[in-house]
């Protein structure tokens, strides 16, 4: 086991205004891998105050050499990918495989990305007789989730650094380590201290004194509806600029005519990916009622497969979370036709690859978010049953729709209130911009769209 010391404040690792820990477990087999500080508000503080020091002469930086410093973090991540994979497979349990392809080459994609945006976007345009500046917003509190630890603090300080903002992170309790490595890389890619700046530590005693501080210009989130909620608020009484990732309930519409063994193992591999542990996972696959049977029993076989090819949950405490909702799905008379809620392993915090079948629209598991390897099957009757199930969640986050006719398709994904859908099997694109409608947020992520959460605008009239 490692002890970790010291937050990154101002350029520098500084030691913990306190002497507490957070110890880091291994969700495999619950062994402890090492601690990190667990930060105060004395902490939160010198990392904002460093941030709000560091703004004037950051923003005034001109865009191509932001750019050359988001180039030069993207190198560092490229080159440190395997140790950044071993240490997300250490802290979140994720297979390594998954932690290479996707976990550290996802961030690195985003940071390549910001790097090109930084260089190319128009900070200064034209309108008549006004030509308009987008500025950056601030000093921003990014508080980040543990699904996946890498990509999201890149998805959110790769932006704001492309803005000219300064930011401080706090990143999840349970997968600090990666965040580090993080910061390390930020370092050794030469950008200015007080740029960035990281504070490990509890949500409730960290984040909050994060979302609270009034000198945050912008709060970005990822994480549960719940606690999106509570950071609005806060936000919302000092009048301060929020962006929420928040949960999602995401449908997989298979429409008559469709590739029907494709949708349904490209949907339960969605499903299974990460343990199920992803907010955009297609989580309600929506059949109609003449290929229900055969989908219930292709999604049965596929579900089978992953049973020794998923990792653990990232705590216990998640893990019996998913199989109280697994227990709740069978309560309310949902049919069990892959895993169920025994654990699989007497060791780590492993669950099932599970399947539900007969399930309708009103039951707890195709409500709310479960946030695990569980997947639900439900049938429609026509296209217009298939979109009432559909929209019919408080989220809107993500979907997919697959037909025959890529038209139809198109069709029906225009009608879904959600913030991207996959088309027959469309690829994860890190230019287009993601986030949610309803419940699932407010704001977006990555591409264009995602820098321009960081700007505020200005306008110059002659």
């Amino acid at each position: 086991m490692k002890a970790y010391d010291g937050m990154y404040i101002d350029g520098a690792w500084r030691p913990a205004a306190g002497p507490d820990v957070i110890e880091v477990v291994d969700p495999a087999d619950g062994q402890v891998i090492a601690t990190v500080p667990a930060g105060t508000v004395e902490d939160v503080d010198a990392a904002v105050r460093a941030a709000r020091a560091a703004l004037p002469a950051w923003a005034a930086t001109a865009p191509a050499e932001r750019a050359a410093r988001l180039a030069a973090l993207r190198d560092v991540l490229v080159a440190r990918q395997e140790e950044i994979a071993r240490t997300v497979t250490a802290e979140l349990g994720a297979p390594l495989k998954l932690s290479q392809t996707v976990h550290a080459a996802v961030p690195v994609a985003v940071a390549g990305s910001y790097a090109e945006l930084a260089a190319t976007y128009p900070f200064e345009e034209r309108a008549g007789n006004s030509t308009v500046l987008h500025e950056p917003v601030g000093v921003v509190g990014a508080i980040t989730p543990w699904n996946y630890p890498l990509h999201q603090i890149v998805a959110k300080a790769a932006p704001a650094l492309a803005a000219g903002c300064t930011i401080v992170v706090k990143p999840a309790e349970d997968t600090p380590l990666v965040a580090r490595l993080f910061a390390e890389a930020v370092h050794e890619a030469g950008v200015p201290a007080g740029v960035f700046n990281l504070v490990t530590g509890l949500g409730p005693v960290a984040g909050q004194a994060l979302a609270e501080h009034p000198d945050v210009d912008l709060v970005s989130f990822t994480g549960s509806t719940v606690v999106g909620r509570r950071i609005g608020a806060v936000a919302a009484a000092a009048v301060k600029k929020v962006a929420l990732e928040l949960g999602g309930k995401s449908a997989n519409v298979i429409l008559p005519g469709a590739d029907l063994a494709r949708a349904v193992n490209v949907g339960v591999a969605n499903v299974m990916s990460n343990s199920g542990q992803t907010c955009s996972a297609w989580t309600r696959m929506l059949v109609h009622r003449d290929q229900y049977d055969e989908a219930v029993e292709l999604a049965a076989a596929a579900a089978a497969k992953y049973g020794d090819r998923i990792g653990p949950l990232v705590n216990a405490k998640q893990q019996e979370r998913v199989r109280g909702y697994i227990e709740k799905g069978v309560a309310e008379g949902a049919r069990l036709v892959a895993g169920g809620p025994d654990a699989p392993r007497e060791r780590g915090c492993f669950v099932s690859p599970t399947v539900f079948a007969d399930v309708t629209p009103d039951m707890t598991i195709a409500q709310e978010e479960i946030f695990g390897p569980v997947l639900s099957v439900l049938r429609y009757e026509d296209e217009e049953d298939a979109l009432r199930i559909a929209n019919g969640t408080v989220y809107g986050l993500a979907g997919a729709v697959w037909a025959a006719d890529e038209a139809q398709a198109t069709a029906f994904a225009r009608r879904m209130e959600t913030g991207q859908v996959d088309i027959n099997g469309g690829r994860f694109n890190p230019l287009a911009p993601f986030g949610g409608y309803k419940q699932s947020g407010v704001g977006r992520e990555l591409g264009v769209h995602g820098l321009t959460e960081y700007l505020q605008t200005k306008s110059l009239q002659f």
